[in-house]
């Protein structure tokens, strides 16, 4: 169980460093900084739990075959 929380820490800073590298102005409102910041932070947790979850089912489907 251990294993899951470092690859839970690990994607979802990997999420948020790609996350950075996208322009957000066009989407939030002027003076949204805060706003900005939660969105950023939210999809990058979102991201880091889906990446988690598919390669601990990839590995485990493969461990069956």
């Amino acid at each position: 169980m251990n294993y899951k929380l470092i690859l839970y820490i690990v994607f979802s800073f990997t999420a948020a460093f790609g996350l950075s590298s996208i322009n957000f102005n066009n989407v939030i409102k002027n003076n949204k900084v805060i706003e900005a910041r939660v969105l950023v932070l939210v999809l990058s947790i979102a991201l880091g739990y889906l990446i988690t979850n598919f390669v601990i089912d990839f590995l485990n489907l493969t461990r069956i075959i």
